[in-house]
């Protein structure tokens, strides 16, 4: 039962992972990269504000949100000029100052959360406090499960308010063609923006409750495979649509926990497990090149 329940854990951060990056790239039509260093700094707040200075998980959470929106002006203002592969640049640029931060802030001699030791470096932050509530500390699987389905469902409820208004129908026609957007009197700029405050906020929720689940959090967290792995979820699910990340979230966590189950030499086992399951991404990209459950395709 707490494999299942530890499996679903991830299965329910990937969720919102995949939604909020959805925001971006499905309705803005604009691919990132750095989506991992933004999750990752909503994990390294949550685990500085409850490990250094004691907070609560709810005042934490919100901490990392505001922290993430407030560093999202670092992707969002060079959009205004960079479009296009132009744009990927640009967010492969911030995803690696925001990596080569997290790795070499730290002093060995300085303690933790102090201004010459604030991400611990390599090691990562450890013993961050599980989170209490109603006075109750989830410290196994089955109890945690809870609260990560609290914040998918909150998180989904606001996605789908979102996509269901008339913003995702600028976002939309700011995808399609920009320039015509702009001269119906839509304010692209502003769009640009608020999307990725909005979008970087949420990853920072799922960082914050990866930190608080794991009790544990690290530089490999802003990693670029980890920022490929997220933008695999939306172009596997399907980009454009809401039940694409779902569907994309919950393949890419399921698939390898399948292919544990395989009698694999134990020698051979990690090697093989990772060719089969680039083999199985590829047959899905060649099929559906547009995503399982997605009409839009990025050009």
């Amino acid at each position: 039962m707490s494999y299942v329940a530890h499996v679903l854990i991830y299965f329910e951060i990937y969720f919102v992972v995949a939604l909020s990056l959805n925001l971006v790239v499905g309705y803005c039509g604009m691919l990132t990269l750095a989506h991992a260093s933004y999750y990752a700094v909503g994990g390294y707040t949550y685990a500085l504000l409850s490990a250094v200075l004691g907070w609560t998980f709810v005042p934490a959470l919100v901490a990392a949100v505001l922290v993430g929106s407030v560093l999202s002006l670092a992707l969002s203002l060079p959009s205004w000029r960079l479009k296009g592969d132009f744009f990927v640049l640009g967010s492969l640029a911030v995803q690696a100052v925001l990596f080569g931060v997290f790795s070499n802030w730290s002093d060995g001699r300085a303690a933790l959360g102090s201004w010459r030791n604030l991400t611990n470096g390599p090691n990562g932050i450890s013993n961050i406090p599980k989170p209490e509530l109603f006075g109750r500390t989830l410290t196994e699987p089955v109890q945690f499960i809870w609260l990560a389905s609290a914040v998918a469902v909150l998180v989904a409820l606001i996605v789908w308010r979102l996509t269901s208004s008339p913003w995702a129908r600028v976002l939309v026609a700011m995808r399609d063609d920009e320039l015509a957007a702009r001269s119906v009197g839509k304010n692209t700029r502003l769009a640009k923006v608020q999307v990725l405050a909005i979008s970087i906020a949420l990853v920072a929720i799922a960082g914050a409750t990866y930190a608080a689940y794991v009790g544990y959090i690290d530089p490999s967290a802003a990693s670029l495979d980890e920022s490929i792995l997220m933008l695999s979820m939306v172009l596997v699910g399907g980009a454009g649509n809401f039940r694409g990340p779902a569907v994309g979230a919950f393949t890419l966590v399921l698939i390898p926990e399948l292919l544990r189950f395989l009698r694999l030499p134990n020698a051979q086992v990690g090697s093989l497990r990772l060719a089969i399951y680039g083999l199985l991404l590829v047959i899905i990209v060649h099929f559906r090149p547009q995503g399982l459950c997605g009409r839009y395709r990025l050009k």
